[in-house]
């Protein structure tokens, strides 16, 4: 395989196809009468988007909450789903939310994801906390849901598990790489992941870091895969991975230290065993990958116009593995680990809050069927906790001294 494992040996250091192995089955007797207390999407599509969303809370009799950026506004949002029981809109800015160290790394910005997803979701854990939920869902505005008896089955489910994944039956959800991989003819399959997730929120502490494949960091813990399954079936809609080359930049870090935490979890071994000469090898197994593939791109059967479109993709994937020393992947896990008992610390300090109120404790506008966005001002004398005090400081104080480094001018 050109120097680069896939499953033939999970013994060596290298790219696996596939991690479904590492999934708890799931009982075989179900029971689809289980309820979610609430949907969460982060979105930065018009809000058309959100069709399938809606149709499923409604079928569900659940709570939806949209989070907005880019070309999704709330107030847009909310005329979609006036009929719609316990809908929240809210446009994400400046969260009050935990100053992360993983947010600062690696210190060559180049190799951060510039995407507000992970952000999004936090947000939706710190409300589902404050609001009493027990099981949230997330899900994307780019999947549909065939059955909502899976949803209610995955709800049930997460008495037993830290997660719940439904199985993408749809456009398979992988970075560029993956996609390239599986082009050039190689074994490649998908994980479980943010896009249908459901999550027991009472009692989950995990937190989501801003880096691709953030939610493959969310089921992990500090040496371990927690317990999490996949059962019924959602399907992710198309898209061009190639379109963009600066998308296959912005992945390659996550991609990187995903799969390669993953492939230790793969061989048995725990997480801490990725030490920097374990990165050193596996930096070296994927930039042969990388190389397999642009290698083999003109055996292809599709048109030059798309083949050029994946040499530049695997280009900027390329010269961003460049820039990762296995210092970088050790100093990050490091950093994560610090910030999983920061977030913890955040959750413990917030207090008990019906949705609307828990955005406005968390800086945020909420935007409510039949409401004016104006209208929506802070509830006076919400109690704010110390811990909850130190966070939001800590993170302003931060954000300023990231823009004085940057050069961005208030």
């Amino acid at each position: 395989m050109n120097g680069v494992n896939v499953d033939a040996s999970r013994e060596q250091i290298g790219h696996h196809s596939s991690h479904t192995h590492l999934l708890a089955p799931a009982p075989v007797a179900l029971d689809p009468s289980d309820r979610i207390d609430a949907i969460v999407v982060p979105t930065v599509r018009p809000t058309r988007n959100l069709r399938n969303a809606i149709a499923l809370a409604r079928n569900l009799e659940c709570a939806l909450v949209v989070l907005c950026s880019r070309n999704a506004r709330a107030r847009q949002a909310v005329r979609y789903a006036t009929d719609v029981p316990g809908f929240m809109a809210l446009d994400i800015a400046k969260p009050r939310v935990p100053a992360f160290a993983t947010s600062t790394l690696p210190v060559n910005q180049k190799l951060r994801r510039p995407t507000d997803t992970s952000l999004k979701r936090n947000v939706g854990l710190a409300v589902a906390a404050m609001a009493g939920w027990q099981r949230i869902l997330f899900l994307d505005d780019d999947i549909t849901v065939p059955s909502p008896r899976s949803v209610r089955t995955a709800a049930g489910l997460l008495d037993s598990f830290a997660a719940v994944g439904l199985k993408n039956t749809g456009f398979p959800d992988n970075s560029v790489v993956c996609h390239a991989w599986r082009a050039i003819g190689e074994e490649q399959e998908t994980f479980i992941g943010g896009g249908a997730l459901a999550v027991p929120a009472g009692r989950s502490a995990s937190f989501f870091p801003t880096i691709y494949n953030e939610d493959w960091f969310f089921l992990v813990d500090s040496d371990r895969l927690n317990p999490v399954t996949a059962m019924g079936s959602v399907k992710q809609a198309p898209f061009d991975p190639y379109a963009d080359p600066a998308r296959a930049g912005s992945e390659e870090f996550g991609d990187c230290l995903a799969e390669g935490v993953f492939a230790l979890l793969d061989n048995g071994r725990p997480v801490h065993d990725a030490d920097e000469p374990y990165w050193e090898g596996f930096l070296a197994a994927r930039a042969e990958m990388i190389a397999t593939i642009l290698r083999r791109i003109p055996a292809i059967s599709c048109g030059e116009q798309q083949k050029e479109r994946m040499r530049r993709a695997l280009r900027a994937s390329r010269d961003r593995l460049r820039m990762i020393t296995p210092r970088i992947c050790v100093q990050y896990l490091e950093a994560l680990e610090r910030d999983r008992t920061v977030w913890a610390d955040f959750l413990n300090g917030l207090p008990p809050a019906p949705p609307a109120e828990a955005a406005r404790i968390l800086g945020l506008h909420p935007v409510l069927p039949e409401s004016e966005p104006t209208a929506v001002g802070r509830i006076a004398g919400v109690a704010r906790m110390p811990a909850f005090d130190r966070a939001f400081d800590a993170k302003q104080s931060q954000e300023t001294r990231l823009d004085a480094e940057v050069g961005v001018s208030a």
